[in-house]
């Protein structure tokens, strides 16, 4: 249990802070964050104020892609924050900076733990000492590893009187949440919790919510409790739920396995395996980037792992043959395996790329993959939601992921979305074909939302089917799950006119840094990216040719001095590229072309940068500092991508605009 918490005579149970341990702030200056590594400085919560506190700290700041190689925690909290850097670029948290620290508390401002689930992270804090995260709010993923690591959180409030030398009942921290997340928390995390279940100590009981109009997320929940049949929920409850389907991939399987083996011993199993599968899809390419040769063996040791944990639990087989991929994983489940209705659960935030297919998919941590996985269902806490209503049609030149870019830089910004279901609806939707909806859904954990999820509708059931053998389009249908009239949303119902959105960019350092590209300057590109799960799918392909296929036809190719990499996100685009004839038209332009995987987007392909003064313009979904290379990097729509690429610098693609110049 948390050294923070003492039991009193009366058997009280209250947190208290050791005098001897530290409280480290985690502040916009960073020098004042060097100084209190080095011990010249110690601040109090009364001392400082919280606009000076940094938002936003991300995952990959906590604990950046090649501290993950490591599969141990107690390897991991080495380089605790080892991706926050100086403007020199030079790391703010050296090697075992925190661990030596003596800290006990930490401290941040909003948002905390955005970007990826990666587990990781909090576990870099909690093996450093760290028992107490203080932050205005948390990333919902971020929020449920801590819970999952038996780790505090609270406001800064609570810290002043902590730091006042108060003793605060252990139920003032836990009181906010539902009481299973309580007993969790109070019994330490999720394995010790589960202990307590399969020894009849605890009880999770089945929501005795009264009949109501649910929301598609509600619904979903609903119908997957275990122990009822035609129950109801509403936001707040907290129950065991089935999983339908879930997978894993070579940075987090080896940590699952690890996990798996501790608490259940080495001839540990796992429910249902023919419903959950492994990918090899992040570090395919790693050998190629030279900043990740020196990782080399571990990376192989997380395959090494993989393989192992896919022998002995029998899951689904995703791994590279002939060092291709079948693609990544986000977009292989949608394509062969993610149906409507279904309730998905892997380790990585994408996983609500899911909701394209009408299902209810989210990420989760290690800790917890392993508890479902062995368990075949999970505790969850049923989420509010918040609806877009889309209406009217998309201009030329302007595609799903400007209009997510816009969602980012409004509600996202305001935290309308943060742990909400985002739900996709209204006659809008229908001009949006799959692809363009998966990337809505798939950027729903940019933000800081609990997923996403769409109607599903008649190019819904074609779709699928085509990709199911022996599915029709009525079967396909048949399990679709609609909003009920009358659903409460607590985010609210916006109408969001698809008419009115413009062509933009994510600004380098985070994706809510949008604007629209008119509104930007000139920026000159070095490398312009285009793959990843978020644009990698055959309707992003469509959009890099029809660029592509412009510019050629005007006698156009690549801008010389830019770098323009297309990478696949599955087999199956890049079959169906192929078949387009596309494949030729990209050699033709001078774009390198890349088989299936993550590459690049977790800095561990073709197409990172490796200068800090060199620029990116990307498709991916997320832009944080060092993500993709040390240099600066832009959010864009593939369509931006292709012709950026063309142009030498960041502009916004318009149909015939090539032509045009050419003419001109």
């Amino acid at each position: 249990m948390n050294s923070l918490v003492h039991t009193r005579k009366d058997g009280t149970r209250v947190v208290r802070l050791d005098p001897k341990k530290r409280v480290l702030f985690l502040t916009k200056d960073l020098v004042a964050i060097k100084k209190q590594l080095n011990g010249e400085l110690d601040l109090a919560m009364n001392e400082v104020d919280p606009s000076e506190l940094l938002d936003d700290i991300n995952t990959d700041v906590m604990t950046p892609a090649w501290v993950c190689f490591r599969h141990k925690p107690e390897d991991i909290a080495l380089d605790a924050y080892a991706g926050l850097m100086d403007a020199k670029g030079k790391r703010v948290f050296g090697t075992r900076a925190l661990l030596d620290g003596e800290f006990q508390v930490i401290v941040s401002g909003q948002r905390k733990g955005t970007g990826s689930s990666r587990e990781t992270a909090p576990q870099a804090e909690k093996w450093c000492g760290i028992e107490l995260v203080i932050a205005a709010s948390f990333a919902p993923i971020h929020e449920r590893n801590n819970v999952n690591l038996g780790q505090l959180m609270a406001g800064y409030d609570v810290l002043v009187r902590l730091q006042k030398g108060e003793e605060i009942p252990l139920a003032e921290f836990t009181a906010k949440y539902d009481p299973v997340t309580r007993a969790m928390l109070e019994a330490g995390g999720l394995f010790p919790f589960s202990a307590k279940v399969r020894a009849g100590e605890i009880r999770v009981p089945v929501p005795a919510t009264a009949k109501r109009p649910m929301t598609m997320a509600e619904k979903i929940l609903a119908s997957h409790l275990v122990g009822a049949q035609n129950a109801h929920v509403k936001p707040g409850d907290c129950a065991l739920v089935r999983v339908d389907a879930g997978y894993s991939h070579e940075f987090t399987t080896a940590q699952v396995h690890h996990f798996l083996a501790q608490e259940y011993g080495a001839d540990y199993r796992v429910t249902n395996p023919d419903k959950f599968a492994v990918f090899e899809d992040h570090l395919l390419y790693a050998d190629g980037v030279p900043k990740m040769a020196p990782f080399a063996s571990l990376i192989e040791t997380l395959r090494v792992l993989q393989r192992e944990f896919q022998r002995h639990t029998g899951v689904r087989d995703y791994s590279a043959k002939n060092g291709i991929s079948p693609g990544i994983c986000h977009q292989v489940a949608r394509e062969q395996f993610l149906d409507p209705g279904d309730f998905v659960q892997a380790t990585d935030s994408h996983t609500c790329m899911g909701g394209g297919n009408n299902s209810l998919a989210w990420g989760v941590g290690a800790t917890e993959y392993a508890g479902l996985v062995h368990a075949g269902f999970t505790i969850v806490n049923v989420p509010e939601s918040i609806r877009f209503e889309l209406v009217g049609r998309l201009r030329a030149g302007v595609t799903a992921k400007d209009v997510i870019l816009q969602i980012l830089a409004t509600h996202a910004v305001n935290e309308d979305t943060l742990d909400r279901v985002m739900e996709f609806g209204g006659p809008g939707l229908a001009s949006l074909d799959m692809d363009e909806r998966a990337t809505l859904t798939n950027m729903a954990t940019e933000c800081s939302a609990k997923t996403g999820i769409c109607e599903g509708d008649a190019p819904t059931a074609q779709w699928i089917a085509k990709r199911r053998k022996g599915a029709d389009e009525r079967s396909v249908a048949a399990k679709f799950v609609a909003p009920d009239a009358g659903a409460h949303y607590h985010g609210g119902v916006h109408t969001l006119d698809l008419a009115q959105v413009e062509a933009m960019v994510a600004k380098p350092g985070d994706p809510t840094y949008g604007v629209n590209i008119a509104d930007l300057g000139e920026t000159k590109i070095d490398i312009a990216y285009a793959g990843s799960c978020t644009a990698g799918k055959e309707r992003d392909l469509d959009f890099y040719a029809q660029v592509i296929g412009e510019a050629l036809d005007a006698g156009r190719r690549v801008k010389k001095g830019v770098r323009m990499l297309i990478q696949f996100g599955s087999e199956a685009v890049r079959d169906y590229a192929a078949a387009q004839g596309y494949l030729e038209l990209f050699e033709r332009a001078g774009v390198e072309v890349i088989q299936p995987g993550c590459g690049a987007c977790i800095g561990c392909g073709p197409g990172v940068s490796d200068k800090a003064e060199q620029v990116t313009v990307s498709a991916i979904n997320r832009n944080f500092q060092g993500r993709s290379g040390p240099g600066k990097l832009y959010l864009a729509s593939p369509l931006t991508v292709a012709a950026s690429a063309i142009e030498g610098k960041i502009v916004a693609y318009e149909p015939g605009m090539f032509r045009a110049k050419a003419r001109a």
